[in-house]
């Protein structure tokens, strides 16, 4: 005579806790394998997306200086808040998206030179991954160790 043991009764369906408990498990595995590689693309992509808004920026100072003859705005101002006066250009990046991540300045304006500059708004994705620069020479400036100086060796580009 066999006897056959079942956990469970003739007709009953559903899942046993030890089964819900392994795929809670696997789902958390999961999430905690993929979440840091989400958070890794969100802060490159928000990075890249504000290094073409620079960009964009140093052609509305070009358009500036044409209209012009000068960096400076017409009121002979040498520092701005934001952009020039007589160019519209927004204060924040990324500038196609609802969430703002980094602050756009002109950090210093000459008649005949700028320095622009993107600075990470605290408590944002961005927050640490330290500021971006060009220049009207254009040169590209990051400061990857955050430590508020993009002229350490490596940080004279814009490259990862």
């Amino acid at each position: 005579m066999r006897l056959l043991i079942s956990h469970r009764k003739q007709g009953e369906q559903g899942f046993t806790l030890t089964e819900l408990m392994i795929t809670v498990a696997i789902a958390g595995i999961l999430s905690a394998i993929a979440y840091p590689s989400y958070q890794s693309y969100l802060i490159s992509s928000y990075r890249k997306d504000t290094q073409n808004a620079l960009l964009a920026f140093v052609t509305s100072m070009e358009r500036h200086k044409s209209d012009h003859r000068t960096y400076l705005s017409a009121m002979g101002e040498n520092s701005f808040p934001s952009a020039p006066k007589n160019t519209v250009y927004p204060s924040q990046a990324p500038i196609d998206s609802g969430t703002k991540v980094y602050d756009l300045k002109i950090q210093t304006a000459t008649a005949t030179s700028y320095t622009l500059r993107a600075t990470p708004i605290s408590a944002t994705v961005q927050d640490g991954d330290g500021f971006l620069e060009i220049t009207s020479a254009g040169l590209k400036r990051w400061d990857k160790n955050n430590n508020g100086i993009a002229t350490d060796s490596g940080e004279n580009n814009w490259k990862p």
